[in-house]
């Protein structure tokens, strides 16, 4: 690895230690699905989120919910003063990435062939809090 790339490296992840955020990856769901739930919680305060995912009747909606409790628990991790009740914490980024595609063949009538695309997705969470902006009456 030449030194520019270690420097790279060296930036994003001193950038990271301040951005609490989670990962899921190889899921094996279409992103297309996953891309729906994500839609539907991103910006929103965490509280709001987790019972929007907890009522949903979706598979995925399950695995959004453990990726934001995994998220919450990183940002606790790396705010340790703060308390996580008393922050307004709310769901920066929410991005889904097309992963590996796993390619099979389903028999089809006259001798042919029909190719199955099983997909499957990586998923980014990043949550931050909410700053309050203080107004100084005078």
């Amino acid at each position: 690895m030449g030194v520019r790339k270690k420097n790279k490296a060296n930036l994003i992840k001193e950038a990271n230690k301040n951005i609490a955020f989670a990962k899921l990856k190889k899921c094996p769901t279409s992103p297309r699905k996953m891309r729906l739930i994500a839609d539907q919680i991103r910006g929103l305060n965490v509280n709001i989120a987790l019972n929007i995912l907890k009522t949903d009747s979706k598979e995925v909606a399950n695995r959004m919910e453990k990726l934001l409790l995994s998220c919450m628990a990183n940002w606790k991790q790396k705010n340790k003063e703060k308390n996580i009740e008393d922050t307004d914490l709310f769901i920066k980024e929410v991005y889904v990435d097309s992963a590996r595609m796993l390619k099979r063949i389903q028999p089809a009538p006259q001798g042919r062939a029909h190719r199955i695309r099983k997909r499957s997705n990586h998923i980014t969470m990043i949550v931050d809090e909410l700053e309050k902006k203080e107004e100084n009456i005078n």
